[in-house]
């Protein structure tokens, strides 16, 4: 049974209006127990809790997924931002529980999904935080009231769980997802940390130390986390992948083809299934997005668009990772019919 701590950091009221207040809440995961790169199976979740709470009324909760690195501990060491995000929320007439969650690995990311290189972090997610969260707190009833969301790789993981689970999340905000992978990840094989790299060298990589640094170097870092997430080489080999190049720097296509069968443009394109009718999906990427997840999902706007499954898509202007908080605002409230 998952173990929950429960401290409440409260924040000094800026306003008239008592301001939302932090939880942080400890679980002792069973899905990551044993996980293969040795990770702690104990994480903590952050939960914002709009003031709107205080009387008991039940609320709707966004399941927040961090991009590429982060984690709650980000928002457990610095609240503010968190803070204001709710207090927004609140503001705007959309009060709503805000988890932030933890699913880093030791290359960087999970990229929230199962694997055997890595751990069973959507099940961690799914089948462990969500029922330890509505136990805790008063949630408004229905999948209509329990949102996925995420920016850049959390925005992957969202579409990605939400289109794993669709009878447990009514509505998903992608922010900057990774999608349209021939065109927002394709550049990793031309890069030399990856070409480059030495059978030699791959299988130091899967016999580090639980605690070793992940590779300084950001491509390999990231070509290493994804890797883990979308070719792990089975059951008998715990912790290892297959990798994107052979021993003479040469593209693997097969195993690039195992990429893009987790690409959930690719997905959706091939299932007309992927999403509910009675799912929310926002999708979303500015014009100036480093790995063009404007053109992604407004690719994947398109294919949900002839699809039951009620959809959005925006492109505001900006980069990345610009102005992050004002746009998963933006997406909460479209999927509360609140724009």
């Amino acid at each position: 049974m998952a173990a929950l701590l429960a401290m409440a950091l409260w924040i000094p009221a800026l306003t008239l209006r008592a301001d939302p207040r932090l939880e942080v809440l400890e679980l002792s995961s069973k899905s990551l127990r044993n996980n293969p790169l040795g990770d702690p199976a104990t994480r903590r979740i952050a939960v914002f809790i709009p003031d709107e709470a205080a009387n008991g009324t039940p609320l709707p909760v966004v399941y927040y997924l961090p991009g590429f690195g982060g984690s709650s501990e980000n928002a457990i060491k610095d609240p503010a931002r968190w803070i204001k995000t709710a207090s927004d929320l609140a503001h705007a007439g959309t009060p709503v529980y805000l988890a932030v969650l933890d699913a880093k690995t030791r290359w960087g990311g999970s990229q929230y999904l199962n694997s055997r290189a890595q751990g069973n972090y959507a099940d961690y997610i799914c089948d462990e935080i969500v029922p330890l969260v509505e136990s805790r707190y008063r949630i408004a009833p229905g999948a209509t009231n329990r949102i996925i969301a995420g920016h850049s790789s959390g925005g992957f993981g969202a579409l990605r769980l939400g289109m794993m689970r669709t009878k447990l999340f009514g509505g998903v905000v992608a922010l900057s997802p990774d999608s349209y992978f021939e065109i927002s990840h394709r550049y990793l094989v031309t890069k030399p940390a990856v070409t480059n790299i030495s059978p030699a060298q791959l299988q130091d990589l899967f016999h580090q130390r639980p605690g070793t640094e992940a590779p300084k170097d950001g491509d390999l870092r990231y070509a290493v986390a994804l890797s883990a997430a979308y070719a792990p080489r089975g059951r008998w080999h715990p912790g290892q992948f297959e990798w994107l190049c052979d021993a003479q720097g040469t593209v693997q296509e097969k195993v690039w083809q195992r990429w893009l069968d987790n690409d959930p443009l690719v997905m959706m394109q091939r299932n007309r299934r992927a999403f509910r009718d009675t799912q929310a999906v926002y999708v979303e990427g500015p014009t100036q997005d480093s790995y063009k997840a404007n053109e992604g999902a407004r690719k994947m706007h398109e294919v949900l668009r002839e699809r039951p499954a009620r959809c959005a898509f925006y492109e505001p202007v900006g980069k990345h990772s610009d102005h992050v908080p004002e746009r998963l605002q933006r997406g909460i409230a479209w999927v509360f019919g609140k724009l």
